[in-house]
């Protein structure tokens, strides 16, 4: 896998980047409540700063639909990432034109302004020419360190590159990195689980993941679809009944490509979702009531998966394999995810999660900083996952 990143750009003193960041930050009363994404971008920030570039940082925030929307400017972010990054930042009311260009000129060498709303433009999502053309008059490059947004073929993620020399910002260049290890050319044998309430949702994920892994393990809800389709009952569990006949379809193509799947042997049910409710373990195949629900992974499976983990070079998560919100329907996902990650740290496993509800399920079971990686790009990870190009990655290939 070969893509451009700023190791391949040259000298960079004395031009200006346009950087598009994903600052899609959580907010409330006008104040940034998590600031991860702030501090995702500095390592890409800093190192067009040592090497003495102006810098321009170019997102979104929210959906304004093309309308100037105050409630949705960046200019709250400013005193955040001044704070974080240990130096001023100046900010343009505008993303193009007369105050982006003045911003820029006002800077010093390795200053940084960080421009208003792009999607402020209808233009951007349209991927308008004209607009892309506006956003490269501002620069001399363009680095894409927004993988979040790489799967949308707007101005700032894709238009703009074609007028540039384009280039991967450092959080980019790690999130190919690992998804090309994981995926791309991993250590074999490779495992994936894959979770979540329903198949139709991941019905690409699936289909394309039986294709390229030794074992793919599914919990969660549509592990329940799954074991109905088999005929196992699953009493008033959640499942996507109508969708047997495409479980069916899943479980031969996964034999046929030579993958193994894992579904529940066990699972814990109980008759409510709620935190202490009274449960049971269950063997697939013993009869239910209309009132059961399964809520969980049980031990056996558990314990199938760990020794599956253990056997495998690489893993592939996206999905809780219960209800892990809700005690005690979040063992299975918490004992799997801590075995995954003491190997991983151990050195004996490349293990990458993202998507959806996994960095939540991740942080619940404390082990994000032990994993090689995890996303949290949620739809450009799950659309990779599906084999699908990516226009901002593609816009960056070598």
């Amino acid at each position: 896998m070969t893509f451009r990143t700023l190791d391949d750009a040259g000298s960079l003193a004395g031009k200006t980047a346009l950087v598009r960041v994903d600052f899609n930050v959580p907010m409330e009363g006008g104040k940034v409540t998590d600031d991860t994404r702030l501090r995702v971008a500095l390592p890409t920030i800093e190192k067009l700063r040592q090497a003495g570039a102006k810098v321009a940082l170019l997102a979104h925030f929210d959906r304004p639909k093309g309308q100037v929307v105050p409630s949705m400017s960046l200019k709250p972010l400013v005193q955040p990432l001044s704070e974080l990054l240990g130096a001023p930042v100046r900010f343009a009311e505008d993303c193009v034109g007369g105050p982006a260009h003045a911003a820029i000129a006002d800077l010093d060498a390795g200053g940084v302004v960080l421009l208003e709303n792009v999607r402020f433009h209808a233009a951007e999502e349209a991927n308008d020419a004209e607009f892309a053309t506006s956003l490269a008059e501002l620069a001399d490059l363009y680095v894409n360190d927004a993988f979040s947004a790489a799967h949308r073929a707007h101005a700032s993620t894709e238009g703009v590159a074609h007028h540039l020399p384009a280039y991967a910002g450092e959080s980019m260049r790690r999130e190919l990195e690992a998804l090309d290890a994981a995926l791309g050319n991993p250590k074999t044998p490779v495992i994936g689980i894959v979770g979540g309430a329903k198949v139709s949702t991941k019905l690409d994920l699936l289909k394309n993941l039986v294709g390229k892994l030794d074992r793919l393990a599914i919990g969660g809800g549509m592990a329940n679809t799954f074991l109905f389709a088999q005929g196992v009952d699953i009493g008033g569990s959640l499942a996507e009944r109508d969708m047997a006949d495409t479980a069916r379809e899943i479980m031969n193509e996964a034999k046929v490509k030579g993958c193994e799947l894992l579904l529940p042997v066990d699972f814990v049910v109980a008759t409510e979702v709620k935190p202490g409710a009274q449960s049971r373990p269950v063997t697939a195949g013993d009869s239910l009531s209309a009132d059961d629900k399964i809520l969980d992974a049980g031990p056996a499976t558990v314990a199938r998966l760990v020794e599956a983990i253990t056997a495998s070079k690489t893993l592939i998560w996206n999905g809780p394999l219960g209800v892990f919100e809700v005690q005690p329907f979040d063992a299975a996902t918490v004992a799997v995810a801590q075995h995954a990650a003491a190997l991983a740290k151990a050195g004996t496993l490349i293990a990458v999660g993202g998507g959806g509800d996994t960095v939540s399920a991740l942080n619940h079971a404390g082990v994000v900083d032990d994993m090689t990686f995890v996303s949290t790009a949620g739809g450009a990870f799950l659309e990779w996952m599906e084999g699908k190009a990516l226009p901002g990655v593609e816009a960056l290939r070598a």
